[in-house]
């Protein structure tokens, strides 16, 4: 008996064990977060959650300033980026690394700290090159508008945030964030995935007196973190609210998460005013996709049948007959409804009609803007554009950040856009920036621009020698690079541009001989332009050129050159050095002359002391006796 016990007691805390094991490894791991406060030197925590705010990052341009608060909800954040117009018309948050998947992003707006600045700024906001908002005047004052919120697929790595200057004020952004959420979240039908961008219009939790987070409800962290502004009424005496501690079963379930306090609370219609009727203001022939709470939280409602009501939007039935037991369930339990519709007007009307002589009730309302995502310039010309943004030295004041041709209402100054929609692809076919005071060099990277049809450069300071790279960007039509400071030959690649019907290479320091095959377009009714270069030659109306070398043959004369002047630096050497040993002989000889002299002398008196006999000589007996004998 106590072995069995004992056996027992093992099996039972093994199977506790293998559970404990397999529901851990099987847990869903925390959703990806960032959040930025802009402007900020060092991360920020902010209260009542602890709340993490990274320092600010990710920005192509700007000015950090103290931050003035707009709407009660906004984060306890002290500073913010502001974007003069000064800098460029759009300017972004360009982020790396972020894990491919859903996310919920939002945008918090501020006003600069200063009494010059403007108090409402007015601007454009994109996400991922889709414009999601226009801020209309009035978004300080209301608590839901002084941040735009929309929920996107990242697929790329990347995340992009532009804000894009309309003229009234300077742009400035208290913080952003990014929160991943379920991969299906919000999903509407056959028109929701990746080609869309759901903005939120309006989001509403009725019946309750005060507008919370879902971090507020705690609620799941998949759910990211929405802010449901609290609605107390539709109009005076139209309706009445009601709340209930009783838990909701079915709310916090994948794939969207509701918080649960959000349906413990509902307005409800009274035998004043039937139905019950919320409109909002939209934007015109857009798509809206409309999500509704409902929780049967009264009492004296126990079953089915007791309460039923249409759903009527802009007086059109979406759903009859609505039942919230019958189609949830069970009483406290939530019920998701959901329908996706075309406004034509500007006004979006929800109503709930009562059947039977019961009361309508709701809970809370979603409602988003369906925004077809635009299609992104491709990533390899956009990256040659920023080299040449660089090369060229381009003004700040032209911007060039984010996408060069999305959104359409802000493409990039001087870059002309096509659509390929085979590849669902904007490509640059043109480009012009004449007169624009760009003081750098054109790099080779522009022949990856390679569907460019026109270039128009001209009456700026750039430098260097044309890249021979231009003639591989066959589609190229006008080329104009006249009143520059390029120097060198011109290429002969450039020949090869079979389409080139416009050619300006006038008023630079172009030398050499002219392209034979430039030359030769000109009997085929091409405009080519080569006058004010001093040094160029070969076709005419241009100096004649001399005898034509080629690159060898001017290598050999500059090596033969180079020899003879070090045969005649040896030969002077070797001349200098025979003078010098012809001076220094003749300078000892001088030296040594009266010596010389001194025994000639000598020499010829000996020689005159001598008897002289002159053929007279005679012998010792004819001179008589010697004196030695």
């Amino acid at each position: 008996m106590h072995l069995e016990a004992t056996m027992l007691r093992l099996l039972l805390l093994w199977l506790f064990v293998f559970f404990t094991a397999f529901s851990s490894s099987s847990a869903r791991p925390p959703p990806y977060a960032m959040r930025i406060s802009c402007g900020a030197r060092e991360n920020v925590h902010t209260p009542p959650t602890n709340t993490l705010w990274y320092k600010d990052f990710a920005y192509t341009g700007g000015i950090p300033a103290n931050a003035t608060h707009k709407g009660l909800i906004s984060p306890p954040l002290t500073t913010l980026r502001y974007f003069p117009l000064s800098e460029g018309p759009e300017n972004c948050y360009n982020l790396n690394k972020v894990p491919k998947g859903h996310y919920s992003v939002r945008m918090f707006f501020g006003v600069v700290k200063q009494a010059n600045f403007d108090s409402e700024p007015l601007f454009d906001v994109s996400v991922e090159g889709t414009q999601i908002l226009s801020l209309q005047s009035g978004w300080s004052s209301e608590i839901d508008q002084v941040f735009a919120e929309a929920v996107v697929f990242l697929t790329d790595g990347t995340a992009s945030f532009c804000f894009h200057s309309t003229g009234h004020g300077d742009p400035a952004i208290l913080s952003i964030s990014i929160l991943q959420v379920d991969d299906n979240a919000y999903n509407f039908g056959p028109q929701w995935g990746q080609g869309t961008v759901l903005r939120t219009a309006k989001r509403l939790s009725c019946g309750t007196g005060q507008s919370k987070f879902d971090a507020d409800y705690s609620g799941d962290l998949w759910g990211g973190d929405r802010f449901w502004k609290a609605i107390q009424t539709f109009g005076e005496n139209s309706d009445q609210a009601r709340s209930t501690e009783n838990s909701i079963k079915k709310a916090s379930i994948s794939p969207n998460f509701y918080p649960e306090g959000l349906y413990q609370s509902a307005l409800f219609s009274n035998d004043n005013q039937l139905d019950l009727t919320y409109a909002i203001n939209v934007e015109p022939n857009r798509n809206y996709s409309i999500w509704l709470h409902f929780a049967e939280i009264d009492s004296s409602v126990t079953g089915i049948g007791q309460r039923v009501f249409d759903i009527l939007i802009n007086g059109d039935v979406e759903f009859e007959d609505v039942d919230i037991i019958k189609m949830s369930g069970d009483r406290f339990t939530a019920l998701v409804l959901n329908t996706t519709v075309t406004i034509n007007g500007r006004t979006l009307t929800l109503t709930l009609h009562p059947k039977n002589g019961s009361h309508a009730i709701i809970n809370a309302i979603e409602v988003f803007e369906v925004i077809l995502a635009e299609s992104k310039t491709s990533p390899e010309e956009v990256s040659a554009l920023q080299t040449l943004k660089k090369a060229l030295g381009l003004p700040l004041r032209l911007g060039w950040n984010g996408d060069p041709c999305v959104p359409q209402e802000h493409p990039w100054s001087g870059a002309d856009c096509h659509f390929d929609s085979t590849s669902s692809k904007w490509f640059i076919d043109g480009l012009g920036l004449d007169n624009q005071g760009l003081r750098g060099f054109l790099p080779d990277d522009i022949s990856k621009l390679s569907h460019l049809q026109s270039i128009n450069l001209s009456g700026n300071d750039i430098n260097g020698a044309i890249p021979s790279s231009l003639g591989t960007i066959a589609s190229l039509e006008i080329l104009d690079l006249s009143y520059n400071f390029f120097n060198g030959s011109i290429p002969e690649s450039l020949g090869q541009l079979t389409s080139l019907r416009i050619l300006n290479l006038n008023g630079n320091s172009l030398s050499g001989r002219v392209p034979a095959a430039l030359g030769g377009r000109l009997l085929h009714r091409a405009s080519f332009n080569f006058t004010d270069n001093a040094g160029l030659c070969g076709i005419p109306g241009l100096p004649t050129c001399g005898t034509h070398l080629s690159a060898g043959a001017k290598v050999g004369i500059a090596l033969g050159a180079l020899l003879s002047l070090l045969l005649i630096v040896i030969c002077s050497m070797c001349w200098r050095k025979r003078r010098q040993n012809i001076l220094r002989a003749q300078q000892l000889a001088a030296r040594d002359a009266p010596y010389a002299k001194a025994r000639t002398h000598l020499s010829r008196d000996i020689q005159m002391s001598r008897p002289q006999n002159h053929g007279h000589s005679r012998t010792a007996a004819e001179n008589g006796p010697s004196l030695l004998s």
